[in-house]
C-alpha cells in the first residue's frame, strides 16, 4: 500500500503480520531497548524495522540496526532519510536516499472513528466543518481518522528537521477526496534552512482494507 503513495526513487515495503523470527533478528542494541516491553510491543517493532530494512537492501544499503532518538523518531544511517508506522495489521516503512529527500513521513490507522473528546483534540473548528461535508460526500472514509494520519505524517517530516514539535493546532489540513492528496499549511514559522519548504506540504492518502494510510515526501529541487 505505501508504495503506492511514495513511488521511487523512495523505497518502501511493508507486512501485514509479527513473526517471532523478527524479534530474534533484532540487533543488540534494538533487542536491548525492549528489555521490559511486553510480546506485542516487542513483535512490532521487530516486524516494522524488518520492513525498514527491506527498503534500505533495495536501495543498496546495509542492514544496521535502527535505534529510537528523541520523540520516538528513528535514528537513520548516514545519507538516508525515511519513516516508519504500524497500527494493528499493518507495519511499513519507507526510506530514501537525502540526495533526494529532505524528509519522509508515513502513518497508517484503522478506518475507525476517532472517539468525540480526541477529535476534538485533533481538528480545528473549521477542519471539523470539513470533515462533516466530507462524510456526507463519502461515507465509508473515517474522514477523521484520515485527518489525524495526515497530521501524523506531516509531523514526521517536520520534526527530523526542526527539532520541534508540532501540536494537532498548528496545521491545518484540507484533503481532496477525489484526487486522493492532501494539503497541510504549517501555522509554526521556521527560520531554519527547510522553512520555506514546510510551510506547506502536500501529501497522498489512500483508504483499503479496513486502514487509512497516508504519506509525506519532501522532495528536493
Amino acid at each position: 500500500m505505501i508504495e503506492e503513495l511514495i513511488p521511487a526513487p523512495a523505497s518502501a515495503a511493508h507486512t501485514f503480520r509479527d513473526c517471532e523470527s523478527d524479534v530474534r533478528a533484532l540487533f543488540p542494541e534494538e533487542a536491548a531497548a525492549l528489555a521490559r516491553a511486553l510480546p506485542k510491543r516487542r513483535q512490532e517493532y521487530a516486524a516494522v524495522r524488518m520492513c525498514a530494512r527491506r527498503a534500505m537492501s533495495a536501495l543498496g544499503a546495509p542492514a544496521v540496526a535502527l535505534v529510537t532518538g528523541e520523540r520516538g523518531a528513528p535514528r537513520w544511517p548516514a545519507g538516508l532519510v525515511g519513516s516508519m508506522t504500524h497500527c494493528a495489521g499493518y507495519r511499513a516503512a519507507v526510506v530514501g536516499r537525502v540526495s533526494d529527500y529532505r524528509g519522509l513521513g508515513i502513518d497508517a490507522e484503522p478506518n475507525a472513528p476517532l472517539d468525540d473528546d480526541v477529535l476534538d483534540f485533533v481538528a480545528l473548528p473549521r477542519e471539523r466543518a470539513r470533515l462533516r461535508e466530507l462524510a456526507a460526500y463519502v461515507p465509508e472514509v473515517c474522514w477523521d481518522r484520515l485527518l489525524f494520519s495526515a497530521k501524523e505524517a506531516v509531523f514526521k517530516v517536520w520534526y527530523p528537521l526542526t527539532g520541534r514539535e508540532l501540536d494537532f493546532g498548528d496545521a491545518d489540513v484540507l484533503i481532496d477526496p477525489g484526487a486522493g492528496t492532501f494539503t497541510a499549511y504549517v501555522g509554526v514559522p521556521d527560520d531554519g534552512p527547510d522553512g520555506d519548504h514546510l510551510k506547506v506540504l502536500e501529501g497522498r492518502w489512500l483508504c483499503r482494507g479496513g486502514l487509512v494510510v497516508t504519506a509525506v515526501a519532501l522532495r528536493r529541487a
